[in-house]
């Protein structure tokens, strides 16, 4: 591991020249000082509640780690190895599907206990979970203000905005492949409702699920396909942890608006149609 990458990870090095333990190597005693309850005295389960949601902290990162490898892979057009790394992010988020239902063990008046002590933190404040959705395509500039009194989680969250996504480098990779993948000149949600603008993008996406489906048609194209699928697997497993989540949410707090100030429950359920790659998703409808 090289020393940006240690910094990174906040990894202990030793050089090979003294000893190293599991705990020293993994720092758990460390690890152990960091649940810090805001109650007082500290309620039961706020420990269940800090743990849960630090290591979907530490999960977050190991995802845009992999990732940051995926979009590095697919722009040198290793496609074995850019499919290899997606699966591991996959089977990540597979994992954070299951996790969240832990707090199920919860109950909802345990839960009140300690509740009012998180005003204002949020969910809807993890900055790396919105740079994994930064990554896979689903960027929007509101999201990316949210966070502009956080000078930190600003600079990265601008930098994820303006870099290449994994649909951007799976689409230029494609079009080395001889794909013909046209996209929109312009974009935004001023230009949506222009019925010419609506026509041109029809009519574009139209041409991109029609070249798409050939991953599917031409056994050639295998290892392009299962790239491809990996992609379809993230999004959809994206779109599950949303599902689980907001039912989880629902089932401990009812509609009660969130501790950030958001609508809760309502604001999370309009989040569930969300797609990073909606052409993949329309390849289905197209195939005959």
């Amino acid at each position: 591991m090289d020393e940006n990458k240690s910094a990174q990870f906040g990894g202990v090095t030793t050089g090979g020249h003294s000893s190293l333990d599991y705990n020293s190597y993994l720092m758990v005693e460390q690890l152990k000082t960091l649940q810090v309850c805001q109650s007082e005295p500290a309620h039961h389960d706020e420990p269940l509640f800090i743990i849960i949601h630090q290591t979907y902290e530490l999960w977050f990162k190991l995802i845009i780690h992999e990732l940051d490898l995926v979009l590095d892979l697919m722009k040198q057009g290793n496609v074995r190895r850019a499919t290899h790394f997606m699966r591991r992010a996959v089977a990540i988020m597979r994992l954070l599907v299951q996790q969240i239902h832990i707090l199920e063990t919860m109950s909802p008046t345990d839960f009140l206990g300690f509740r009012h002590k998180l005003n204002p933190a949020s969910g809807f404040q993890s900055s790396q979970f919105r740079e994994i959705e930064f990554i896979a395509g689903m960027k929007e500039e509101r999201m990316l203000m949210h966070f502009k009194n956080d000078a930190v989680a600003f600079v990265d969250l601008k930098k994820r905005f303006d870099a290449p996504t994994l649909k951007d480098e799976f689409y230029a990779l494609l079009r080395r492949h001889g794909f013909s993948l046209p996209m929109p000149e312009s974009q935004g949600a001023d230009l949506a409702e222009d019925p010419k603008v609506l026509a041109e993008n029809i009519a574009l996406e139209e041409i991109r699920v029609k070249e798409l489906c050939r991953l599917y048609q031409e056994d050639q194209l295998g290892e392009l396909h299962d790239l491809a699928e990996t992609l379809i697997d993230i999004d959809e497993l994206i779109a599950l942890w949303r599902t689980h989540h907001v039912t989880v949410v629902e089932r401990i707090i009812g509609f009660k608006r969130g501790t950030g100030g958001s609508e809760g429950v309502a604001y999370l359920r309009s989040t569930l149609v969300k797609r990073c790659f909606q052409d993949l998703w329309s390849v289905r409808t197209a195939l005959t």
